[in-house]
């Protein structure tokens, strides 16, 4: 089974389930992360260059945190969050 880091996602919002493939071995599995809606701290108007890992670092403490911004901008990969000119960052925590 994977490790996650404990600030990641799956690790606070999926549980891991076990289940049984066709040779019959009990395997685990990760549900998806379903993280509760995030409040909007507000917006951040975009310069050339800038990466969510940077933004995530200033504003909530955490490079690691780049998928909260790029979540709650409903964008599938942290590159297609910084398509428009502003971002919205969520609330730390």
């Amino acid at each position: 089974m994977s490790v996650f880091d404990p600030k990641s996602r799956y690790a606070k919002y999926s549980k891991v389930q076990t289940a049984v493939d066709r040779r019959g071995r009990v395997v685990g599995c990760v549900t998806p992360a379903e993280p509760p809606a995030p409040s909007e701290l507000g917006r951040h108007k975009l310069r050339q260059g800038q990466r969510l890992d940077h933004l995530a670092h200033h504003y909530l403490g955490d490079a690691a945190g780049y998928w909260r911004i790029a979540e709650i901008n409903d964008a599938m990969t942290p590159e297609a969050a910084l398509n428009p000119p502003t971002v919205r960052i969520p609330e730390k925590g």
